[in-house]
């Protein structure tokens, strides 16, 4: 059951869905099974396998739910093999619930309370819909000292009915579906006099099945903060009617002609109508605002994914030495000076910005260090005084061959306060180790990045209103996927590197680090197993990602797998070459007979492959064919933009209806959805454009008051 529903969701074939889950099963990673198990499950990559892992997960938790309410409806004695069927067959937790729904116990309801006071054969009476009298009469043999006039018990008999139409399984699916692709959300302002960013929900209304994640998960904000109320209609007439139609008997023998019992009929009617607007109605917009809000939040959460992907993945600017500044008002600029490996030469605290203003010195110091150190860069944080900052910096670097660029510094204020920033530099304050964070992660972003808590980088979309759990583990799942793709060096690496590598954790990484600190340096990647507590399989799922710079041997400077060696050498054997060969013009790699070799080493054709990529260029950074840091010599200042004015810029954030551009004028412009392409529909603006990219925009209009730029893109 599982694996043809994994077959048919993520259009696999059988083989591919029995041969992932028993690798998962047996304990290997995903970022393992991408890479050095192509051959097996058929080249599926990272995403296809994370997106798999999770249903599997998802799909034995449904089947293991599925096997308690069986369970426990057999030990109520109301199983029979039509209802057993009925639960098997649910596709989802949700329809599973509404099975188990009329099974449940609950708190005291108004039917319970009827059926407690023995109100519960004169429903089913009324349900039979037999009778030729009148049910308030039938009613009297049912008053008693808690029931005081049959009025009363036949509202407690409509409450008894209601409760069963709401229990109806069947009912609540096809209500759902109905009020999804027929209902609207509307929104109204709690008070429309006064002025927020939620203006456009003041008095707004759209289909529920057409309204896109982005408004949901602004109009689920903006109720939260108490701006508007929120509500889905739908047409209940036309849903009653619908169960009018299930609930009352046709006792008429006149084929095509409606008659209900005269007696039962109103009673029956009321109690549907009571079960809709009472129960059903506000169960299913619970219902359908919840489904709504877990599929903006997966889209949110889809675009924060791809977008801190990107980030990661951004091309480091090697062999540079950096300025760091970290900018504020009061308390000073800090600054910190990182050499071309990331360590730091120099710190300085400055005054250049209000209320000190204490220009002159602070572009003495500055400068002073720029000459002492050659530095190349200067990278500034883009927080508060960043313009100020930017300005002053601007000044300073004339007629000097140094540039400027401004770095997002969205965590690095989380990092400079950790534990990891206090062990790494015990004797800087926090604003120093920020300044440190600025400059190393524009030198090498995954490295510095890594320190961080995703969730605090802050590439996405109300990234504060979503599941937490769902967005950390998926962020976490993205820097896991980077960081294997980039690979990491095992003498160099930081613990919080190493703890995103495949199979190793954070106490691993530890010992790691320990043994490195006790042995020196490791010289090849098997003295790894020397590790405490780093067993085989711990070796076999990290050997591939990591790499050592200058090794004993020359393959453990590669992403080809130890177990692959033996491949790798026979192949050099054949072409007549050596491990000393490797990246040079005396490998004649490109027209190998890939599927004559693989048989001849006895290896599949895709790990050949990419045996034969790596042996062209050894350790290749994949961040390498990424857009290079956009640096710049002066500054310019919003008031500076004209309309039609065409300049370059770096995708900053992607969102759903559009790209945040850096153009220099420290506030971001918005290229909306419309305007990435001209001539065709984009679905997306991840189809379009990527974090980090450097692209050309023209201004097309400018708000300085309200500090806003709207942006075209120029492909």
């Amino acid at each position: 059951m599982i694996a043809k529903t994994l077959e048919k969701e993520l259009d696999l074939e059988n083989w591919q869905v029995r041969k992932v889950i028993s690798l998962i099963d047996d304990g290997n990673t995903i970022p393992f099974i991408a890479r050095y198990r192509k051959d097996v499950t058929g080249s599926l990559n990272d995403e296809t396998l994370r997106k798999f892992d999770e249903r599997l997960k998802y799909l034995r938790n449904l089947e293991d739910k599925k096997e308690k309410v069986i369970k426990r409806v057999e030990e109520l004695g109301k199983l029979d093999d039509d209802l057993k069927k009925q639960i098997l067959k649910a596709e989802t937790l949700v329809e599973l619930e509404d099975i188990y729904r009329p099974f449940k116990s609950r708190k005291q309801t108004r039917a319970t309370k009827a059926r407690d006071k023995g109100l519960e054969p004169l429903a089913n009476i009324i349900l039979k819909q037999e009778v030729n009298e009148s049910i308030k009469k039938i009613a009297k043999k049912y008053v008693t000292d808690e029931v005081k006039t049959p009025e009363e018990a036949i509202e407690g008999a409509q409450d008894i009915i209601a409760e069963i139409v709401s229990d109806n399984s069947s009912f609540r699916k096809r209500i759902r579906e109905k009020t999804f692709h027929i209902g609207l959300i509307e929104t109204k302002a709690k008070d429309k006099d006064i002025s927020t960013e939620y203006d456009l929900y003041y008095n707004y209304s759209e289909k529920v099945k057409r309204i896109p994640p982005h408004r949901i998960l602004a109009i689920n904000r903006a109720e939260k903060e108490g701006v508007i109320r929120a509500k889905i209609t739908c047409d209940s007439d036309e849903i009653i009617r619908y169960l009018n139609r299930k609930m009352l008997k046709n006792i008429s023998n006149i084929p095509k002609k409606v008659k209900y019992n005269k007696y039962t009929a109103p009673i029956i009617k009321e109690a549907i109508e009571d079960a809709y607007k009472r129960l059903i109605s506000p169960a299913i917009e619970r219902e359908i605002r919840n489904s709504l809000t877990e599929k903006a939040e997966e889209k949110s959460i889809e675009v924060f994914a791809k977008n801190l992907n990107q980030l990661l993945m951004e091309s480091p600017l090697v062999g540079k030495t950096i300025l760091g500044w970290d900018p504020a008002f009061r308390t000073g600029c800090k600054l910190a000076v990182i050499d071309e490996t990331g360590k730091v030469l120099d710190t300085a605290l400055i005054y250049p910005t209000a209320p000190q203003n204490k220009v002159k010195e602070s572009i003495k110091t500055v400068r002073e260090l720029i000459d002492e150190y050659d530095i190349d860069v200067i990278a500034i944080g883009n927080g508060t005084a960043s313009r100020e900052s930017e300005e002053i910096v601007a000044q300073i670097i004339k007629n000097t061959n140094a540039e400027y660029i401004i770095v997002n510094e969205a965590g690095a204020s989380v990092y400079s306060a950790s534990k990891l920033a206090d062990e790494e530099f015990p004797e800087f304050s926090e604003g120093e180790r920020s300044a440190v964070s600025i400059a190393r992660r524009l030198q090498d972003p995954l490295a510095e990045l890594v320190k961080i808590d995703p969730k605090s980088i802050g590439v996405g979309q109300y990234q504060h209103d979503m599941n937490q759990k769902q967005l950390n583990e998926s962020l976490t799942g993205v820097v896991e996927k980077t960081v294997n793709e980039v690979g990491v060096d095992l003498n160099t690496a930081s613990v919080s590197l190493l703890n995103y590598v495949s199979g190793i954790g954070n106490t691993t990484a530890k010992n790691i680090i320990q043994y490195r600190e006790e042995n020196g340096s490791f010289e090849n990647r098997k003295e790894l197993l020397k590790v405490n507590k780093l067993g085989k399989k711990t070796f076999e799922q990290c050997a591939g990602f990591v790499k050592i710079d200058n090794p004993e041997y020359p393959l453990d400077n590669t992403t080809i797998h130890p177990e692959s060696y033996d491949a790798a050498y026979k192949l050099l054997d054949k072409l007549d070459c050596s491990v000393n060969d490797i990246g040079t013009s005396r490998l004649k790699l490109n027209n190998i007979d890939i599927e004559e070799i693989s048989k001849e080493l006895d290896i599949g054709q895709e790990t050949l492959k990419d045996i034969i990529n790596e042996l062209k260029k050894p350790g290749r950074d994949p961040r390498e064919d990424m857009p290079k840091p956009m640096l710049r010599k002066n500054v310019l200042s919003i008031d500076d933009l004209e309309r039609d004015m065409v300049m370059q810029g770096t995708v900053r954030n992607i969102v759903d209806f559009g790209a945040f551009v850096d153009i220099g004028v420290h506030q971001d412009g918005l290229v909306h959805i419309s305007q990435l392409v001209a001539d065709k529909f984009v679905k997306h603006p991840l189809d379009i454009v990527s974090v980090g990219d450097i692209v050309d925009v023209k201004v097309l209009d400018v708000d300085a008051k309200r500090k806003r730029i709207n942006l075209s893109m120029i492909l």
